[in-house]
């Protein structure tokens, strides 16, 4: 029943998220009900954490498109109303793994509406489940998140120290990804800093990192479609069917 129900909303988001992109916001409207309506037929509350979690992604999916000022506010409250109900699951049933995704989300919403002192203390909340789990890849993330926060705020030098250490890890894991977004966002904290030189050089890391990754992922793809297959030799002599008089008991 819980793999069907995750399948079935899973399925509905991924339904919703195409419309989205296409512009349909009837469809998304519509999508948006099914999932509510997917929530109230779930029984278990355990299992109502994640679809909290899409419908609030999905109100943010859809104010990152919007113009009008009132709408865009009227959707990250949505956002943020499902995203506590989400943190509020997650935290009854000790998910840490859905409590981060919940602060990322809250720390991402805050930033957008300018809200910087929310947005940084969620997102630490973030960084320091990561840290507890030794999930390197989601602490680069906040770290970079953290810098963002920071460098809007005008507050350059720890800013700095958090993509540093982002950095740091990303070079020392060797994830190339990870080392181009914070060269970007290095470019991103002096473009702020107003030093174009600087911004100029960490903007052609991130571009030869992506460009070097891309041609190493068509490279490895062209060696697996270039892979010869191998037949399996066939057994010329053919084993015979062994017929037992007892049948096992089921």
């Amino acid at each position: 029943m819980k793999k069907l129900l995750t399948l079935i909303t899973i399925i509905i988001a991924v339904s919703i998220r195409s419309s989205a992109i296409a512009g349909d916001t009837d469809t998304l409207r519509i999508g948006l009900d099914s999932l509510k309506q997917q929530l109230q037929l779930t029984t278990n509350d355990s299992l109502k954490g994640p679809i909290y979690i899409q419908i609030a992604g999905e109100y943010m999916l859809q104010y990152d498109s919007l113009l009008n000022k009132r709408q865009k506010l009227n959707c990250q409250n949505e956002a943020l109303n499902y995203t506590y109900q989400a943190l509020h699951v997650y935290s009854k049933y000790s998910d840490t793994t859905g409590l981060r995704t919940s602060f990322d989300n809250l720390a991402k919403i805050y930033h957008t509406q300018k809200k910087y002192s929310q947005a940084k203390w969620f997102i630490l909340q973030s960084n320091t489940l990561s840290r507890m789990k030794n999930d390197t890849a989601n602490i680069i993330t906040s770290l970079i998140k953290l810098a963002a926060i920071k460098t809007d705020i005008k507050d350059y030098t720890l800013a700095m120290r958090d993509l540093n250490e982002a950095l740091e890890l990303s070079t020392h894991t060797g994830v190339a990804p990870k080392q181009a977004v914070v060269q970007k966002s290095y470019a991103r904290l002096y473009t702020k800093m107003k030093d174009k030189k600087k911004a100029s050089i960490a903007l052609r890391k991130s571009k030869l990192l992506s460009d070097t990754l891309r041609i190493n992922s068509a490279k490895t793809l062209s060696i697996a479609d270039n892979q010869p297959v191998k037949k399996k030799a066939l057994n010329k002599r053919t084993a015979k069917p062994v017929v037992t008089k007892k049948l096992a008991s089921i």
